[in-house]
């Protein structure tokens, strides 16, 4: 046998070993669930008296402010005394990440039971941390959906991408199962105001009540999931990092310069003190979640369960209004076919989105621009946002418009009565192929708050989409001081940008976006 057979044949041989390779056992993964008995806590005492005077529904307080939203969490693990439940889809080891790791680890140490449910795609180079973390008596990591290759992810997108390529994208923080926090923000700096130089614009929710229950218990259901995989199986061989350099990374970001304006705002946000203190505002309305069956990263969830049909459902048929807010919007067939019956039968139908200049992925954008006529001749109105704006949108405390800003948040509201607010982008790959979560709240001050913020508010800071008069393609109109810009092309990109995304709009990709 020539040595140039030899090298093909071990590479084969290789190959078949990779392809072939299982994720371990679970081994003796413990069994636990939520705690039911936390009404004796300090946030139980707090809000219990408030939950019983408003029976059926729930306490909702939006975060859109991302240094409220990561005071809200940090504060939150601050006061928890038996239990913090935490999923999400991203977590980066950046000043936030690092920070509210630390809160989680000052918790376990006051003998706080901490479970921290992490999707597995974006771990890469956190081992460590994880493996220190679930060292803890107090603490256990788990992977969701984990890479059987740790150090050469790429193998499983190569050998296994039907399993890779399904993610949990769910957002959840529950403290002693008395508050949660859900919402579309990930954890790290762009999603909580800490990075200047790139802003995500938004959106969670807090919430009291019977609600906060129904969270712990899908929390429960992805916990005990065959897809969520211990640390301590997944890591095995890995070093644990020594818990005490977290703490002592953690101090010293508070002390750097360039966290300290960071730190001193985020201790004045009134959200927890003014919940634990009982004059905090909260909108009180009939919540339902609305969750997919962990089983859809197997492909075997039932698809009549989707939380997209959930929320369909909830929502009901659009009677005068819709609104659509979302950072990706890939319609496809099935979405085109929805918002247009919307359109048709005569509800205003609204979206915002991200502009190309925006926009952090433009494959995304290559999977909306596609649609953009056909949704404005049937009647849709397209709003994106641009990307520097030097007077920022407020609305509930957070900023719509900053300078380098990016749309993160995902919302839907119907007839000035119901709101979605969740993980849920409205394209295929949230629909079909992730995992998501959500709540949709009977709330009609909310839902008109969001009514009164396109009215006011998206048309100032955002490019206006239209069919041009001549019927050759589109116009984006800006409204500067008073007066119509109208630019033939979109704004702020350059041709390469908008000659990549035509490219990209040709690839049959739009159920991977």
């Amino acid at each position: 046998m020539s040595a140039f057979v030899r090298v093909v044949f071990a590479i084969a041989l290789a190959s078949t070993s990779i392809a072939c390779a299982r994720l371990p056992d679970l081994g003796d993964r413990t069994e636990s669930e939520r705690f039911l008995d936390t009404a004796d806590t300090r946030l139980g005492l707090a809000t219990q008296a408030l939950v019983r005077e408003h029976p059926g529904e729930s306490g909702i307080l939006p975060l859109a402010s991302g240094r409220a939203a990561f005071a809200a969490r940090a504060m939150l693990a601050d006061v928890a005394e038996r239990s913090i439940d935490v999923q999400y889809y991203i977590w980066e080891d950046d000043l936030s990440g690092t920070l509210l790791y630390e809160a989680l680890h000052r918790a376990a140490d006051r003998g706080v039971r901490v479970r921290l449910l992490l999707d597995d795609n974006r771990t890469a180079g956190h081992d460590s941390l994880l493996a220190g973390l679930d060292a803890h008596p107090s603490i256990e990591v788990r992977l969701f959906n984990p890479f059987k290759h740790r150090r050469w992810r790429v193998l499983d997108y190569v050998f296994d991408f039907s399993r890779i390529n399904r993610r949990m994208h769910n957002k959840t923080f529950t403290v002693d199962n008395q508050v949660t926090i859900i919402g579309g923000r990930n954890v790290g700096d762009e999603y909580f105001g800490a990075n200047q130089e790139a802003v995500m614009y938004d959106l969670d929710v807090l919430a009291i009540g019977p609600i906060v229950n129904d969270v712990s218990q899908d929390f429960d259901r992805y916990w005990a999931s065959p897809s969520s995989y211990p640390a301590s199986v997944m890591l095995a061989g890995v070093e644990p990092l020594p818990l005490t350099e977290l703490h002592d990374e953690s101090e010293r970001i508070e002390r750097a310069a360039t966290a300290q304006a960071y730190v001193e705002a985020i201790m004045k946000e009134p959200s927890v003190q003014g919940l634990l203190e009982g004059d905090l505002r909260l909108y009180w309305a009939r919540t339902h979640l609305v969750s997919d069956d962990p089983n859809k990263v197997f492909d075997e969830a039932n698809s009549d369960d989707f939380l997209w049909v959930q929320v369909r459902s909830l929502l009901d048929d659009p009677v005068s209004e819709m609104l659509l807010i979302s950072p990706y919007v890939v319609p496809h067939v099935q979405g085109m076919e929805f918002l247009t019956s919307v359109a048709e039968g005569g509800a205003a139908v609204k979206v915002l989105t991200n502009s190309l200049e925006a926009t952090d992925v433009a494959a995304v954008h290559a999977g909306y621009a596609k649609w953009r006529k056909d949704l404005l001749e049937s009647g849709v109105r397209l709003y994106e946002l641009k990307r520097n704006s030097s007077t920022p949108v407020t609305t509930s405390g957070g900023s719509l418009g900053s300078t380098a800003s990016t749309l993160h948040a995902k919302s839907f509201a119907v007839d000035r009565a119901r709101v979605f607010i969740g993980s849920f982008n409205f394209d295929p790959r949230s629909a079909n192929l992730n995992t998501e979560i959500g709540f949709v709240i009977e709330s009609p001050e909310l839902a008109s708050a969001m009514s009164d913020l396109f009215i006011r508010d998206i048309p100032r800071y955002t490019y206006e989409v239209r069919l041009r008069r001549d019927g050759r393609g589109l116009e984006w109109i800006e409204r500067r001081n008073g007066e119509e810009i109208i630019h033939e092309t979109e704004p702020g990109s350059t041709y390469a940008r908008r000659a990549i995304v035509a490219i990209l709009s040709l690839l049959p990709i739009d159920w991977l976006l």
